[in-house]
């Protein structure tokens, strides 16, 4: 694990952490040095970066990691295109907005309906909990809806509020049960399918749950 951003920025190659999952976070990182990092790293996806109020961290995700966060794209898509739910799909899109000291990389964020220029859906995988608020991070780039995987599931959230004050532990989200732009989704049906190791019996298996959901 490098020691430092600067040795970070300065090597010419950047080492591929094995399992588990990797963090290193440092503050007092100004913006400039954060674009800067971005530029480097353009070309390498296996870092996620977040950026709030001059903390950085960077995330060497897990296979463990990585296995989740496929399976729900997946069944996400799989899910939107079964319902006839037109979503763009952006990936891992990095999304920042210099004023509010904020810029995020989902691990994976979809618009609903039409494209915009910041995701409607915004995923987050947490293996490993890390030392940067990513709701108040998402609350600044405008998210409306974020889906948290902790402890074998999804937490979800929607933005009620631009300035917290009713719901201040959560940064202005409510956490809800179902999600409000795809209020259909069994969510503990895609949890469940999201930990299956086959990609053939994960689909299966959720395909059959939502047969005998209707």
């Amino acid at each position: 694990m490098v020691r430092s951003l600067k040795e970070l920025i300065e090597e010419s190659e950047l080492v591929h952490l094995d399992d588990p999952e990797e963090r290193f976070t440092i503050s007092g990182v100004s913006w400039e040095i954060y674009e800067a990092l971005l530029a480097k790293l353009e070309d390498n996806s296996h870092y996620r970066i977040t950026y709030l109020d001059g903390v950085l961290e960077i995330v060497s995700p897990s296979i463990r990691h990585e296995k989740v966060k496929k399976n729900l794209a997946m069944l996400l898509e799989h899910y939107m295109y079964i319902k006839r739910i037109n979503c763009i799909p952006m990936g891992s899109t990095t999304f920042r907005n210099k004023a509010k000291k904020a810029g995020a990389e989902p691990d994976e964020c979809y618009c609903i309906k039409e494209e915009k220029s910041i995701p409607d859906i915004a995923i987050e995988v947490n293996i490993t909990s890390g030392n940067i608020d990513k709701l108040e991070t998402y609350r600044r780039l405008g998210v409306k809806e974020v889906w948290m995987w902790q402890t074998n599931g999804l937490n979800l959230y929607y933005l009620r509020e631009e300035t917290p004050k009713q719901f201040i532990d959560t940064y202005g989200y409510e956490r809800i049960d179902t999600s409000e732009l795809l209020p259909e989704l069994d969510i503990s049906l895609l949890s469940r399918c999201a930990l299956m190791t086959s990609s053939l019996e994960c689909i299966d298996e959720f395909e059959q749950g939502l047969k005998n959901n209707k």
